[in-house]
């Protein structure tokens, strides 16, 4: 069992020594890919896990260098909330960081539920995985989408940057892509040349955009999807090739991830729902570490999470410095120097826990689902619904174990809302004008059930 160890006061769990050479980070974060929208075998037990229109042969080239990992989950459903728990190390309950922009009209709530305001800039507070290398002599970047708040990404550990962008990126436009998908690398190539020629360790990170042309037309076809993750792919190879030539692949670590899944079911097929969801293809996405000491070309089955990556980071730079308070996430460098990719990952709890409590996408309004093994509870706010599968067995979420293991079910759930208490995270609540026999509100990308659509 991960026995838990509580982060807060003390030096990263399992934190190497310090290198003689510090090694360099880049985090290149996908938007909205599906677990199996690449053709790298995110499971080598699963061929669905395997895209087989997608041809993605930089991550395929990333995967044979390091290792990838089968169940690699995005802290949230949604863009906002993941993007402020790989930032910080904290899941988006204890940020109260748990949705997108909301709209601001006065329809009426007409669902069940009234869902909490959520906090939609990153607090000042907090402390960064940029900052945190910034004190220890890192020179830090961040380009491409940044969308946690309108505060300068310099206010928050970034030397450089594209400023505090949304969807529209630097230029405001409805689709920042391709121009922004190969800019964002360019700069980050050169970025990275700077500091080469410095001889400085950097942290760069590059968040990709959605192609909002196809946002107003409802879900991506498949065209569109299958263009989007080759453009990525592109730059990933870019990237990598830049990395190789400046003589860094021996220094650098490469991480890949994405934000949440795809939208809509069928771009996360085998597994169920999909953004907005708590459901499997909701959160799981791809997750792909290279560097130095990663035991290369090896599919790990240790859950982990983007809250893992600024532990990890710190651990793997030889900071010795407590992290801060509340960081929620575990260091991975036992499992990514274990030639079979298992290990030990300590975090202050077993368990994994996804809070959500937003409408959202036809998700079924707010709900919490928790991850402890191979089992996963999932709990509805407005139902009561309790659901568990094993997703060892079940990754689509097909079989409805709560039925039959009604004590398992409960033992969940004591450690759910143990950790709600433990982050104060806000709940949804009863609308008491709500009116059951009215017409069910047209589902909308807002929480509120009326009014206008919300921004992403």
């Amino acid at each position: 069992m991960l026995l838990a160890a509580v982060l807060c006061g003390r030096a990263p769990s399992g934190a190497a020594a310090a290198p003689d050479t510090p090694p360099n980070f880049i985090v290149i974060m996908a938007e909205a890919q599906g677990w199996a929208n690449t053709s790298v075998a995110m499971d080598d037990r699963l061929p669905a896990s395997r895209s087989r229109e997608f041809s993605t042969p930089a991550l395929e080239r990333l995967a044979q260098g390091g290792m990838r990992f089968a169940y690699g989950y995005a802290a949230s459903p949604r863009c906002t909330p993941s993007r402020a728990a790989l930032f910080t190390g904290k899941s988006p309950a204890a940020l109260r960081m748990t949705f997108v922009g909301l709209g601001r009209d006065s329809a009426p709530v007409r669902t069940a539920l009234i869902p909490p305001e959520p906090i939609l800039e990153l607090p000042a507070a907090e402390t960064t995985v940029a900052e945190l290398l910034q004190r220890a002599g890192y020179t830090t970047a961040h380009f491409g989408k940044w969308h946690v708040g309108r505060t300068d990404p310099a206010r928050h550990g970034f030397d450089r940057s594209d400023g505090p962008t949304g969807n529209g990126g630097p230029d405001n436009v409805a689709s920042p892509n391709p121009k922004q998908a190969f800019g964002m690398t360019d700069r980050g190539i050169a970025f990275m040349t700077a500091a080469r020629t410095a001889g400085r360790p950097f942290y760069l990170q590059l968040s990709h955009y959605p192609n909002q042309e196809r946002k107003g037309g409802g879900r991506p076809d498949a065209a569109t999807t299958r263009h989007e993750a080759d453009e990525i792919d592109r730059t990933v190879s870019l990237l990598l090739d830049a990395v190789d030539r400046l003589g860094l692949a021996a220094t650098t670590y490469v991480i890949y991830t994405a934000d949440h899944g795809a939208q809509g079911r069928t771009g996360n097929t085998p597994l169920s729902g999909g953004k907005g969801s708590v459901l499997e293809g909701g959160l799981r996405v791809p997750f792909l570490i290279r560097g130095p000491g990663v035991a290369a070309n090896v599919c790990s089955y240790v859950p982990v999470t983007a809250c893992d990556i600024l532990p990890t980071l710190a651990a793997a730079a030889g900071l010795t410095a407590p992290l801060p308070a509340g960081v929620e996430g575990g260091n991975l460098l036992p499992v990514l120097r274990d030639p079979t990719g298992r290990g030990e990952v300590r975090r202050p709890r077993e368990e994994l826990v996804f809070h959500f409590p937003h409408y959202d996408l036809g998700n079924g309004g707010p709900a919490t689902a928790l991850i402890l093994g191979s089992l996963k509870l999932i709990r509805q706010d407005e139902t009561g619904a309790r659901r568990l599968f094993d997703l060892a067995r079940d990754p689509g979420e097909k079989n409805d174990l709560a039925p039959s293991r009604r004590e398992t079910v409960a033992e969940l759930e004591t450690r759910l809302d143990a950790f709600l208490l433990a982050v104060n995270a806000q709940m949804a609540r009863r609308n008491p004008d709500h009116d059951p026999s009215a017409p069910a509100p047209e589902e909308r990308r807002g929480q509120r059930g009326g009014g206008r659509p919300r921004p992403e």
